[in-house]
């Protein structure tokens, strides 16, 4: 399960002094134990698809979550995502209500994302890996570590970037972004328990692209 080959050539240079760290040799060792022990999700090849489907310098947002969904054939390295034919999580359904009410969009009928992906929406989790049937198994390894380091670097070498923090731990990498340069979205997490306190009519979507609109940036084509 190597860390190197399957990341895209944009993020290698734009993180290329991370990985000489060695906090990454040993996140890499943890992995290849935990997977001759557990079943680890997503699958090695999708570890960093959201890095790989969204290029440093396409990037337009960031959904930041927290870890991926550990139950079978859900998680494919895109936060929130899931697999085409995947039932709904009940934090996407949130999100797709939201969406439906935001821009009009019909109701998706699949729970896969990879389209906001290729539109430039980086859909980022903190944690990139996860135990089958254990929520934050992965937890203070490494992972955060590194997402903390994307996050600056796309704070820092880029400009006009939404970043959409959706719950308590995903607003507090706002310390990490540089409000001067970039548009910072909060509000509730999705969740049914947080939903109703002010994530549903919170209009991340539209308000995101009047964002990028007035900056001269071509809007994201939410609609699934």
């Amino acid at each position: 399960m190597g860390l190197h080959p399957i990341l895209h050539e944009s993020w290698k240079e734009a993180l290329y002094t991370e990985f000489s760290h060695p906090y990454m040799e040993e996140l890499k060792a943890f992995l290849v134990e935990e997977k001759k022990k557990y079943t680890i999700f997503p699958q090695g090849s999708h570890i960093f698809n959201a890095f790989n489907s969204t290029p440093f310098d396409a990037v337009k947002v960031v959904i930041l979550g927290q870890d991926p969904y550990h139950g079978t054939g859900q998680a494919h390295g895109l936060s929130f995502s899931v697999q085409h034919g995947v039932a709904l999580p009940p934090s996407l359904q949130n999100i797709f209500k939201e969406l439906v009410s935001d821009m009009g969009c019909p109701y998706p009928k699949s729970g896969d994302l990879s389209h906001w992906a290729s539109e430039g929406v980086l859909l980022l989790n903190t944690l990139l890996t996860v135990r089958a049937g254990e929520p934050f198994s992965h937890k203070d390894r490494g992972w955060e570590r590194f997402t903390d380091q994307v996050i600056r670097a796309l704070s820092e070498q880029r400009e006009h970037i939404v970043f959409i923090l959706w719950g308590a731990p995903a607003g507090k990498k706002a310390s990490l972004i540089d409000a001067h340069k970039h548009l910072i979205l909060r509000a509730p997490h999705p969740s049914p328990l947080s939903s109703y306190r002010g994530f549903f009519g919170s209009q991340p979507f539209s308000r995101t692209n009047r964002y990028l609109t007035s900056m001269g940036i071509e809007p994201v084509a939410w609609c699934l």
